[in-house]
């Protein structure tokens, strides 16, 4: 990487932190605060791009000489969004809902300098979960996994047990589509190391 270009990642995701470590890219991590509130009547694939913008503006803004990274992820099963669950019975439901369905999870990642975006996308991949009983719903929602994930569930935890098939990146599930992240960054001079 160029120690001339500072890379923050505007998030608290350890997930995410996680996945660009592995990748080799040197970075601070600082959450956005942006708050999350999907639009009525817009799109999922709008909703995370637009989140994603607004959380690596907002870090941007404050260092404007560093590369911003925002993303940020939600599922989508029919036409329904399942962001976060806001308790047990929420998250119930939206498991309850995956069960031996496909769904779309939509990582959508922006880079910003200087206040302004340099390149976003929206990335989908799709996932399968196998039918579900209700009592490994309990006992998946006692481990408290679920709370802090889109759709509750992860795919990197206990939750990937409930998955027949990925289409698409895993990484993507887990929050960042990192081959594309990493092609984004090295457009903008940054290169693992």
């Amino acid at each position: 990487m160029s120690d001339s270009i500072k890379v923050i990642l505007a998030s608290a995701s350890p997930r995410r932190r996680q996945l660009l470590a592995a990748a080799g890219i040197r970075f601070d991590a600082i959450e956005s605060r942006v708050p999350e509130g999907h639009v009525a009547g817009e799109p999922p694939r709008d909703y995370a791009l637009r989140m994603a913008r607004d959380k690596a503006a907002a870090v941007s803004s404050r260092l404007p000489d560093a590369i911003v990274i925002g993303a940020d992820t939600i599922v989508v099963c029919e036409t329904q969004i399942l962001e976060k669950p806001s308790d047990a019975a929420d998250a119930r439901r939206m498991l309850a809902m995956l069960s031996s369905r496909t769904h779309t999870v939509v990582t959508a990642f922006a880079l910003a300098r200087g206040g302004k975006i340099v390149e976003s996308s929206p990335v989908e991949s799709r996932v399968t979960f196998r039918e579900l009983t209700q009592a490994e719903v309990d006992d998946y929602i006692a481990t408290g996994e679920p709370f802090d994930k889109a759709g509750a569930y992860g795919i990197q935890g206990n939750g990937g047990g409930f998955i027949s098939q990925v289409e698409g990146s895993r990484d993507n599930v887990m929050g960042l589509p990192t081959e594309r992240v990493i092609a984004a960054l090295a457009r903008q001079g940054v290169k693992p190391g």
